[in-house]
């Protein structure tokens, strides 16, 4: 299958400028699809990085029902083992896949830690930026942000794991520096979502801590979104590879969404929905 055909590009920012808000007005939290153009991502690393086989993902996550689809060509692996790549290696890993992909005709968020990487898919029609060093480590990256007048997910993250801090004081400091960053660039606060970084930089006993406590974030006043979808703090609880976490990480979304998360990031689209939907249902009646 060759790649799609560009879409006519709009101007950048204008598709996202209000696709978040749309997002975060429903009653249920939006569902954000995983699509790893990658050799090397944790789960699913190799499986999607032809142009035919992303695509072919990308339409069956629409199918199931996806909201938002995070792209990303840079393994950021949530533990030890990833392998950094130049922004050349991972654009040439997007270049083939990203239009054809945003012309399917959801929101794509670019998945990136590069201001060179997010401003190319943002140039093609990328809605969203996923940054998942929280505009804290490329310094282009919050005034391309801002710039472009793009929704931002802010993520926490630390180079290493310490087990015997408080994680949840770490991510309120860590997300204050985010958000000052953002705020000295000119990035609009209402699009900005923040992202406690599950299994990023977190053994698995503060990875559950910061899921147990997500409702301390409610002091930013910001929308939250959870990844924990097939992360190893689940197979500290029950042993499992990545692709046997499906109960598991419903589990956890479903805590996510009533401690107030409003996007939730997997690679299971169909199963988190209808739990998702079924768990709704139920609080819904008197």
């Amino acid at each position: 299958m060759s790649a799609s055909p560009s879409p006519s590009v709009p101007p950048a920012g204008s598709a996202g400028a209000d696709v978040l808000r749309t997002l975060l007005e429903r009653p249920l939290p939006a569902v954000m699809g995983v699509l790893n153009v990658t050799p090397d991502s944790f789960s699913d690393g190799g499986e999607f990085i032809a142009p035919e086989q992303a695509f072919a993902r990308a339409r069956a996550m629409i199918a199931d029902g996806v909201d938002i689809i995070d792209i990303g060509a840079e393994s950021t692996r949530p533990y030890k083992g990833a392998q950094p790549v130049t922004a050349d290696r991972e654009l040439a890993r997007l270049k083939p896949v990203l239009a054809g992909v945003v012309a399917l005709g959801v929101p794509v968020s670019i998945d990136s830690m590069k201001a060179e990487v997010v401003a190319f898919a943002l140039d093609q029609g990328a809605a969203i930026v996923n940054d998942v060093w929280g505009l804290q480590r490329d310094a282009a990256m919050a005034p391309l942000v801002a710039a472009k007048g793009v929704p931002v997910i802010v993520m926490h993250n630390r180079d290493n794991a310490d087990p015997t801090i408080d994680i949840v004081t770490d991510m309120k400091t860590f997300f204050l520096r985010s958000l000052d960053i953002a705020a000295k660039a000119g990035i609009a606060r209402e699009k900005i979502v923040l992202d406690p970084g599950i299994g990023f930089g977190k053994t698995a006993e503060q990875s559950m801590i910061a899921l147990a406590r997500l409702r301390e974030l409610d002091m930013f006043g910001l929308p939250i979104l959870v990844g924990a979808s097939r992360k190893r703090f689940i197979a500290s609880v029950s042993p499992s590879e990545p692709k046997e976490r499906l109960a598991g990480s419903i589990a956890a979304h479903l805590i996510a969404a009533q401690r107030g998360a409003k996007i939730i990031r997997t690679h299971d689209v169909a199963e988190t929905l209808q739990a998702l939907r079924v768990a709704h249902a139920i609080e819904s009646k008197p």
